[in-house]
């Protein structure tokens, strides 16, 4: 969640809340070289390359049907821009079974926050629509699922069916903020600030009326209570004006920071579905490390994606990826058929508008960092490709000196932002799945999925429309699908040493110890490409491609290219 962005489809509830190279000659000596330092070269596991799949839930396919409307949620009878459109665990464990992850080379699913969300919705953009927590950033019990999600049993199916084909399982999480207290579940958890009658009739023109915002202490008491959160409201405390203490959209702010030992908010002490527990001498933090690491003890989970990640101090990053190792252990010991390996917890952050570089998130609790720069690059132009290129790769060979723990999760499309453009998908493909660190797929970019509608307040919810099931282009998904299994297969498109090889077209070769790999994203037709060091005169490769082999013949090899050539050793 980019918070200026979602502020803009929140400002209605103001009152609520008020109240973030050269080309080389060939090298007969290069594999050789290349193997003695086999054993130093990254493993082709996850985290080397992490090739993540984010999906949100509720968009990407309705597996179950019965679980639609769960606690009186409604459609808004217009665009639906807002509301839930019934996708959940089942359709994404559904799609697992076809293969369609593996296909694209994915090892690792990201969803939105499954846990409960607030029952009813807020005033979205201008007050244009109907703003249900469809995306997971408005929690409400983190404890328990969203019945709109699934059940228990739908995700735990939905787990072991991704780490039976090697697929790791993400969680979309918040620790900044909970969601705003809307009408709806102040009415069902009987959290005494309604006060007009019938709360059923309340409408977006009126809204704001159905809540006595000046209500006594003992009343606004009865939500999360000022000694969890800041808000403009009897008993709270106001957000403050730095990152750590600020309302995101208006949003009450988790007071993480708190050294002060608290107990269960009181709506959770009478909520009768809850897990939720009085912990001794616990602070917040405590408490929603607690929730939060519960999941992956109990299912799995194996690591968290973690929203507005500069807004909440460092230290409770840190304390959440310890508790996340202790309880990714855990399950790992109970669960040893279950597992994938014994990798240890993995957290990536969204800290606005972080690029490739090292600081200290990397040494409080995160393993990788959303990359912001990539979207915004020329992405089908050869030379400011490789110009990213090679600065990615020096910076991450430079922020990963002595073993240190350094990378980042690029994309091209984002839920925050914008879609990138339909008509250079097969473009900007190749630039996102060839280029160094990890790399993340948002759902609908490997088909085309097209815009959704949005309002004139809001215009990022059109970034989050229906995945395209019975429209998908065939020729995009083909595409992504054979960069994704070349990228599964080869570390050294994450980690090796770029190098630049030709510019008539455009190839380069990545080597990471014994893996090499040389690239051609533009070529087509007959060509000549010179592959540099990666690979020895007489050597066989294979185009995975085109699925074409050649041998290398003074330094080049020659084929004709069918607008990629993705280049591998084919020898035994």
């Amino acid at each position: 969640m980019k918070p200026t962005l979602l502020a803009a489809s929140c400002l209605s509830v103001l009152l609520l809340a008020a109240c973030a190279g050269t080309p080389q000659s060939a090298s007969p000596d290069a594999p050789a070289a290349a193997a003695q330092v086999a054993t130093a070269a990254p493993r082709n596991d996850f985290a080397a390359n992490p090739i993540v799949y984010f999906a949100i839930t509720d968009r990407f396919l309705n597996g179950n049907p019965a679980n639609d409307g769960s606690y009186g949620r409604q459609k808004d009878g217009a665009q639906e821009i807002g509301t839930f459109h019934g996708g959940d665990l089942a359709g994404l464990t559904a799609k697992l079974k076809e293969g369609y992850f593996k296909q694209l080379g994915v090892n690792a699913i990201w969803i939105t926050a499954p846990y409960e969300q607030i029952h009813g919705w807020v005033q979205g953009g201008k007050a244009e629509f109907k703003h249900y927590a469809y995306h997971g950033y408005f929690a409400l019990d983190y404890t328990v699922l969203d019945r709109n999600m699934g059940t228990p049993d739908e995700l735990r199916e939905f787990v072991d069916t991704a780490h039976a084909q090697g697929v790791r399982v993400l969680f979309d999480i918040v620790m900044n903020h909970p969601g705003y207290l809307d009408v709806e579940t102040a009415h069902q958890l009987n959290i005494p600030v309604l006060w007009k009658g019938a709360h059923e009739q309340y409408t977006l023109k009126d809204y704001h009326g159905w809540i006595d915002y000046n209500a006594e202490r003992d009343k606004w008491a009865e939500w999360w209570g000022g000694d969890w959160v800041r808000a403009g409201l009897n008993g709270y405390t106001a957000g403050g004006s730095d990152d750590l203490t600020m309302q995101l959209a208006f949003l009450p702010d988790f007071k993480t920071s708190s050294t002060k030992a608290v107990g269960l908010p009181a709506f959770l002490k009478k909520k009768t579905d809850t897990r939720a527990t009085e912990l001794p001498n616990a602070t917040v933090r405590d408490y929603l490390v607690k929730w939060l690491t519960d999941w992956v003890r109990d299912y799995g989970i194996d690591g968290f994606r973690c929203d507005t990640a500069k807004h909440v101090e460092l230290a409770s990053w840190a304390a959440l990826k310890a508790g996340g190792n202790a309880a990714l252990a855990d399950w790992k010991a109970a669960n040893p058929a279950k597992k994938i390996d014994d990798a240890p917890f993995w957290m990536v952050g969204e800290v606005f508008p972080h690029g490739v570089e090292r600081d200290a998130y990397f040494d409080n609790g995160f393993d990788s960092l959303l990359n912001f720069d990539l979207q915004d690059r020329k992405l089908d132009d050869a030379a400011a490709l490789d110009d990213m290129y090679a600065g990615y790769a020096r910076n991450l060979a430079a922020g990963r000196s002595g073993g240190a723990s350094f990378d980042v999760l690029s994309y091209i499309s984002s839920h925050d932002t914008r879609l990138y453009r339909r008509d250079r998908l097969i473009e900007a493909g190749s630039a996102l799945l060839l280029a160094p660190g990890g790399v993340q797929i948002y759902y609908g970019d490997e088909s085309a999925r097209p815009d959704g509608p949005a309002s004139a307040g809001d215009p990022q919810q059109s970034t989050r429309s229906d995945m395209n099931w019975a429209s998908l282009d065939a020729r995009v998904l083909a595409h992504w699908q054979k960069l994704g299994q070349f990228r599964a297969r080869h570390v050294a498109l994450a980690r090796g040493k770029h190098q630049k090889l030709g510019d008539a077209p455009y190839v380069f070769s990545r080597v990471a110890g014994a893996d090499r790999v040389v690239a051609a994203p533009f070529a087509r037709g007959a060509v000549s490409l010179p592959v540099g060091g990666a690979f020895r005169d007489g050597e066989t490769v294979r185009d995975a491609y085109s699925g074409v082999t050649a041998k290398v013949a003074g330094g080049v090899v020659e084929l004709e290219a069918a607008g990629t050539v993705l280049l591998e050793s084919a020898q035994p």
